[in-house]
């Protein structure tokens, strides 16, 4: 059996499990593949792969993934080396560090967005752009 995300497609990776609603965790949760979360977890996530967060959800504190979909309640710093979606019955309040963010209809995003390079480590980039008025002739 294929466990599909919200949306209906198969995220990346070998699913290794899922928590669901009746569930409630304190602590920090380290994952070496595809992982759904559907319970009220408080604490840190660190997951190589994808980590999806379901619409009965509740999760506090920090997740740290390669790819992160919010279909329900995230509270912290949420910090993806891929891309991170909010859909549209997802609530975001805090941070969000990530090259690729999604929001779709109806996803609520409450706090500040951080896009940063694909590649770890790398320094933003500047552009200096000159105002109109230095370079147009009178």
């Amino acid at each position: 059996m294929k466990l599909l995300d919200r949306s209906g497609h198969l995220p990346s990776g070998e699913w290794i499990g899922f928590l669901d609603k009746g569930v409630t965790l304190e602590g920090r949760l380290e994952l070496s593949g595809t992982f759904r979360i559907d319970c009220q977890l408080k604490g840190t996530i660190v997951s190589s792969s994808t980590v999806v967060i379901g619409e009965n959800a509740r999760v506090e504190g920090e997740i740290n993934g390669n790819h992160v979909i919010v279909g329900g309640r995230f509270e912290g710093t949420l910090t993806a080396k891929g891309r991170v979606e909010i859909q549209s019955k997802g609530v975001v309040r805090g941070e969000v560090r990530a090259p690729c963010l999604v929001i779709e209809a109806g996803g609520i995003l409450d706090g500040r967005c951080q896009m940063t390079s694909a590649e770890e480590g790398k320094q933003p980039l500047t552009i200096p752009i000159r105002a109109a008025s230095a370079t147009s002739s009178p």
